[in-house]
C-alpha cells in the first residue's frame, strides 16, 4: 500500500503547522468515490439553470433534509438559489454527457439535455436514477463553497441502472458488475 506523505509550500500557518497543499488535498480526497448529481431549477420564465455536483449527502430523516456543497464561483447557483426550490438528479452511468454539459461554464448548459419540470418547480434530468425535489432551507459560506441545506419535498427513483461515479479525478465504472 502506497503511503502518501503530506506536501506543503514550505510556509507555516500562524499556529506553526505546515499548510496543506491544494493539489495534494485534491489527490488524497479523490480517493473517496462519489456519485454525481445535477442540482437544477427553473426561473419564472421556465428557463433551467443548474450545475453538476458531486458533493451531496442525506442529512436528516426528521425532518427530511439533504445537503449539497456548491462552489462560490458558480454562476449557476445564484439562479438556482433565487428560485428557492431545486431538483437533485442522481445521474446514471450512461449520463456522462449530461455531467459534462452541466459541469461546463457559461453557454446554454441544457442544450441537448432532456429534462422535466416537476410540480414543485424542480428541474429533473430525464433518465436519472433518482430525483429529489427540494426547498432551500439555509445557505452557509464555508471556505470557497456554500453548504446548502435543503428540505426534501418529494422523492422518486427507478429500480434499474447503475450510478455515475467519480473517483480519482475520473469517472469510475464496473464497480457494481
Amino acid at each position: 500500500m502506497e503511503r502518501l506523505m503530506p506536501r506543503s509550500s514550505g510556509q507555516r500557518c500562524p499556529d506553526g503547522r505546515e499548510p496543506i497543499d491544494a493539489e495534494h488535498f485534491r489527490n488524497v480526497l479523490g480517493r473517496f468515490a462519489s456519485g454525481v448529481t445535477v442540482v437544477a431549477s427553473a426561473d419564472e420564465h421556465g428557463r433551467p439553470a443548474g450545475l453538476a455536483c458531486q458533493s451531496f449527502a442525506s442529512l436528516s430523516l426528521d425532518p427530511p433534509l439533504v445537503l449539497v456543497c456548491v462552489g462560490r464561483t458558480s454562476s449557476s447557483w445564484p439562479k438556482v438559489e433565487a428560485a428557492g426550490r431545486f431538483g437533485i438528479s442522481v445521474l446514471a452511468e450512461d449520463q456522462r454527457a449530461v455531467c459534462a454539459a452541466l459541469g461546463r461554464r457559461g453557454g446554454d448548459k441544457f442544450a441537448g439535455v432532456d429534462w422535466t419540470l416537476s410540480r414543485n418547480g424542480a428541474v429533473r434530468i430525464d433518465g436519472a436514477l433518482a430525483h429529489i425535489d427540494c426547498a432551500v432551507q439555509s445557505v452557509v459560506e464555508a471556505g470557497d463553497h456554500y453548504v446548502v441545506v435543503a428540505r426534501v419535498l418529494e422523492l422518486t427513483a427507478r429500480e434499474d441502472g447503475t450510478p455515475l461515479l467519480y473517483f480519482r479525478s475520473t469517472f469510475a465504472k464496473g464497480i457494481f458488475r
